[in-house]
Order: structure tokens, then C-alpha cells, then sequence
């Protein structure tokens, strides 16, 4: 009778907190990335400066920043795309609003989503071929004047004789 009365008891706790904590645990672990390039951003405004983290390959441009809980106003994620293909957004398990900006093979952002809603499954594209998408803090393109047609650079275009993270693009539009 004694391990009738047992048995319940270490079901429960079997089911309480260590599952959700790991579940957490994993949801919450932001990958760390070894590749953050310098970028600007001209606008009518001036240059406009940033570091940010570059998502290389599929699994990293799978995971972008879902997860995240904050992005720094100077920070951001580049997702290359190489060759040029027209890409589509979600923000599935992103837990902070987003501005995405859509940048043409010039250089040129050829569309902007402001604010990108989080958990969103709403697909968000430029509707054309594009050679990388930023993703900056929410409002962060309204807060600096940032608008469709202004020119984005990064690696050492951005700024002459920064290092160059290896396997990491450069983006040097012409002029």
C-alpha cells in the first residue's frame, strides 16, 4: 500500500518542474555567431552605423533572431543571399518587433517592413530578387529617417581596412 501511495507522488514530481526548464532552457539559448561585419546605411539623413551579426548558412538564416528577447539600437542580422533569389520572411518565434529591410543587388533597400509583428506567420517579401535582407530593431528605420532607395554597404565597403571575418561577404555596389 505504502508504494501505491509512492507511485502518484513521483509521477508528479517527474512532471514538474525539470521538463519545462529544460524547454526553456533550449527556447531562450541564443547560437552564438563568430561573424559581425560593419554596415552603413546612407540616407538623406547622413550615414547611419551598425555591427551586425551575419547569418551564413541555412541553419542560420532558419533560426535568425527567433527567440531573442532584445536587439541593440546599433546591432542587426544580415542574411545574404547568394546568388540573388527573392525571399520570404516570417516571424514565427521572434519575440521583438523587426524592421526588414530588402536590399537590391545596387545596394539600394528596394522594400521595407516596418515593425514586422512578433509570432507572426505572415510571410513578408520584397516580391523580387534581392541579394540580402537586415533585420534591424523595431522602428529603429523610422527612428533614422531610413527609407526605400537608400544605400546599404558592409565589410570592409562599409569602412575601409575593417577586419574581414573569414567566409563572411562583402557587398561593394557600384556607385
Amino acid at each position: 500500500m505504502k508504494r501505491l501511495f509512492l507511485l502518484p507522488l513521483a509521477l508528479l514530481a517527474a512532471c514538474s518542474s525539470s521538463a519545462p526548464q529544460a524547454e526553456n532552457a533550449t527556447a531562450t539559448a541564443v547560437p552564438q555567431r563568430t561573424a559581425l561585419l560593419p554596415l552603413v546605411i546612407r540616407t538623406a539623413r547622413g550615414d547611419h552605423r551598425f555591427t551586425v551579426e551575419v547569418a551564413r548558412t541555412e541553419q542560420e538564416q532558419e533560426q535568425g533572431l527567433m527567440f531573442r528577447k532584445s536587439l541593440d539600437a546599433d546591432s542587426g542580422m544580415l542574411f545574404p543571399m547568394s546568388p540573388p533569389r527573392t525571399a520570404s520572411f516570417w516571424m514565427k518565434n521572434t519575440l521583438i518587433p523587426l524592421d526588414m529591410l530588402f536590399i537590391h543587388t545596387d545596394g539600394s533597400i528596394a522594400f521595407l517592413k516596418a515593425n514586422a509583428q512578433p509570432y507572426s506567420r505572415e510571410p513578408v517579401s520584397a516580391g523580387i530578387p534581392v541579394a540580402a535582407v537586415l533585420e534591424l530593431r523595431g522602428g529603429r528605420a523610422a527612428e533614422l529617417g531610413i527609407r526605400e532607395g537608400d544605400r546599404i554597404r558592409w565589410g570592409p565597403c562599409a569602412v575601409p581596412g575593417a577586419p574581414q571575418p573569414k567566409d563572411s561577404p562583402n557587398f561593394c555596389p557600384p556607385n
